[in-house]
């Protein structure tokens, strides 16, 4: 990574901390997938993750925002109702947002 790319991330994750109350939401984008994880940084466990899978229709943009939703319900499946959102070191911006999004729409509180 580049140093501005890891000087982002560390800003935003010095003021992002997952509980076990609230967990992180963090978001991986690449320019084929996007990828969602909700995490519980007091035990350093992932509860859910997911990616886009194949079944997912419609461009980059509306594959985010499925899964966002489909992330939203495996959440909800486990009783996860809030968490903080870790945008990384991306902009909140297209398929970020469109997550996001997602993410709310599927009853997640952020």
């Amino acid at each position: 990574m580049n140093k501005q790319k890891i000087q982002r991330q560390r800003r935003v994750r010095a003021k992002v901390q997952g509980t076990i109350e609230q967990p992180r939401l963090s978001v991986y984008r690449s320019n084929r997938i996007i990828a969602g994880q909700i995490i519980d940084d007091t035990k350093q466990m992932t509860l859910v993750g997911m990616q886009q899978t194949a079944e997912m229709t419609g461009n980059k943009t509306e594959k985010a925002k499925a899964l966002g939703i489909a992330l939203a319900k495996a959440a909800g499946a486990k009783k996860i109702k809030k968490v903080v959102f870790d945008k990384g070191s991306y902009r909140y911006h297209g398929r970020v947002k469109a997550l996001a999004d997602g993410a709310r729409e599927g009853g997640l509180q952020f």
